[in-house]
């Protein structure tokens, strides 16, 4: 049986998760190491949501197994997933893979609530940047009571992204 490697990023929006992703991604192509990246936020992106699957779970299931699939026919061993609750949803995600040998590591990004607020002001253009800051500091507080043991947490305020990555990938072992 394959073994797999997992590295889940979670955390509320604006503390840096696509970016610190997209930095580990370089630095494996830098080391050669052959990886893939999933963006998570792009899994439930349906409106409405199914009858039958309110939470979009199901459909965020089926649609990593589809696009992991794909990564796996082609040789790959090692996923980056990134997601506000991916370190919540281990399971579900490892399911999506197939189940068998998976070793996860969860990161869990955080930033106080100041550098939140900067951070989305800076992106969102549009009506929704009070909405979006009050869930971003709801989904952190939840994250942090809710996070698995063994979760890593890594402040990114004041830190470089390519400093965080060095030590995502160091906590991940790859």
């Amino acid at each position: 049986m394959t073994a797999y490697e997992l590295l889940l990023i979670g955390g509320g929006a604006g503390v840096g998760k696509t970016t610190v992703a997209w930095e580990v991604s370089a630095l494996l192509q830098g080391k050669g190491t052959a990886h893939c990246l999933i963006e998570g936020d792009y899994m439930d992106q349906i409106h409405p949501a199914p009858d039958d699957d309110p939470r979009r779970t199901a459909i965020t299931e089926q649609n990593i197994a589809a696009v992991w699939s794909n990564y796996a026919a082609l040789g790959q061993h090692c996923l980056i997933y990134t997601n506000t609750v991916s370190v919540l949803e281990e399971p579900m995600i490892a399911r999506a893979m197939g189940g068998g040998d998976i070793r996860a590591t969860c990161v869990l990004l955080t930033a106080e609530e100041a550098s939140v607020r900067q951070r989305l002001a800076q992106r969102e253009i549009g009506s929704q940047l009070s909405a979006h800051i009050e869930r971003s500091l709801r989904m952190a507080r939840h994250l942090d009571e809710e996070a698995p043991p063994g979760t890593i947490r890594f402040p990114t305020d004041d830190r470089s992204v390519q400093d965080i990555a060095v030590h995502v990938l160091q906590a991940a072992a790859w």
